[in-house]
């Protein structure tokens, strides 16, 4: 019965993965109008899937045995795992915040791992170190080379007309994004069925089967407010620095899918766009409150999870006082984060009426 809803926990958790970072490998073709909301989710559900079953078994190993010891995963702790990690990434998806689920799988390990003091410690610091190199190489990249795509598409719009060229380019940003959703399918479906993996609580090729369509099945039901987020609430995008946005964070990834390295997807993603955009607004991107929000949820998800898989071991091994300590203070956390939401949605509202009337007057 146990296995039976870890499984369910498992696809759960793949359809909010499918929402919160495969749904946002569109985001640069959504926010360059390239595409429509509702194809950009076809495009990512279709492209995610073949991703994890042709490329996801390296992630699913390193997951399921690589950052702690296989034999210490059971059924038990395979539901805390993934149970943690799908609490705080459902309520970011709410939140419509584009999350790494990476980041939060991990933290759940390593939850696990510290409450039974085994962890691979060298493992762990090659991932967290990957975790810091492949978003800043992101936006290295596309600040660098967004330096020469104005040049690039003056150069095709002189030698082609202009509806053929805007055609040319919105092809390409269409099949830049299907590549960084296939780079996304690749990562990503280890972080809902790898823990699984490793309990043996179902084989690899059925559980990547089982885990890729359900991320499909969230790109298509979920991913949508999440793709808003990306493409159209950080900065606007030409079509070719849409494709450019992809192509980085998707080359970077399938990278570091073939070295077995669960990586931030959606970190890479979203910093090459803000490569971009510090390029457009200079410093002005990191004063919006959609940037400094995604930042924040960034530090807080790792710890979160990690939290909360940690406290519930104890809880389940020994009900020791520490992790009453714990869970006390994260649903104190989170209370208080909820009051922060409130507020600035009555200072939104309050700033939006005062300029209408001013408007009016």
């Amino acid at each position: 019965m146990l296995t039976i809803f870890a499984i369910l926990v498992a696809c759960f958790f793949a359809i909010n993965i499918g929402a919160s970072g495969t749904a946002a490998a569109m985001g640069g073709a959504y926010g360059g109008g390239a595409t429509t909301r509702k194809k950009a989710v076809l495009f990512v559900a279709v492209m995610a899937f073949l991703g994890a079953v042709l490329g996801g078994g390296e992630v699913v190993k390193t997951l399921g045995s690589g950052i702690i010891p296989s034999e210490l995963l059971n059924v038990e702790l395979t539901l805390i795992i993934l149970l943690a990690a799908c609490t705080t990434l459902t309520v970011a998806n709410l939140m419509a915040i584009p999350l790494s689920t990476s980041e939060v799988t991990v933290g759940s390990i390593v939850g696990v791992g510290l409450a039974y003091q085994q962890i691979y410690l060298g493992k762990l610091l090659l991932i967290t170190a990957t975790w810091l190199i492949i978003p800043f190489m992101a936006f290295l990249i596309a600040s660098r080379l967004n330096r020469f795509l104005p040049k690039m598409e003056d150069w095709l719009y002189q030698h082609l007309p202009a509806a053929r060229t805007r055609r040319v380019l919105a092809w390409l940003l269409v099949c830049c994004g299907c590549y960084e959703a296939f780079s996304a399918g690749m990562n990503n479906v280890a972080n809902a069925i790898g823990p699984l993996v490793g309990a043996g609580l179902i084989h690899s090729t059925s559980a990547i089967l089982l885990g890729g369509s359900c991320l499909s099945i969230g790109a298509i039901w979920l991913g949508g407010r999440v793709l808003e987020t990306n493409g159209k609430k950080i900065t606007q995008l030409s079509l070719m620095q849409g494709s450019l946005v992809s192509f980085t964070s998707g080359t970077l990834v399938i990278i570091s899918s073939w070295f077995g390295l669960p990586v931030p997807l959606t970190q890479a993603t979203t910093m090459a766009i803000f490569g971009i955009a510090a390029g457009n607004e200079r410093k002005g991107i990191w004063k919006k409150d959609v940037t400094r929000r995604i930042i924040r949820i960034w530090v807080y998800s790792p710890l979160i999870s990690l939290s909360l898989s940690f406290s519930a071991t104890l809880l389940w091994r020994w009900q020791h006082p520490l992790s009453y300590l714990i869970l006390f203070i994260i649903l104190l956390s989170g209370a208080y984060l909820q009051v922060l939401r409130v507020r600035q949605k009555w200072r939104a509202r309050k700033k939006a009426s005062m300029e209408l009337n001013m408007t009016k007057s």
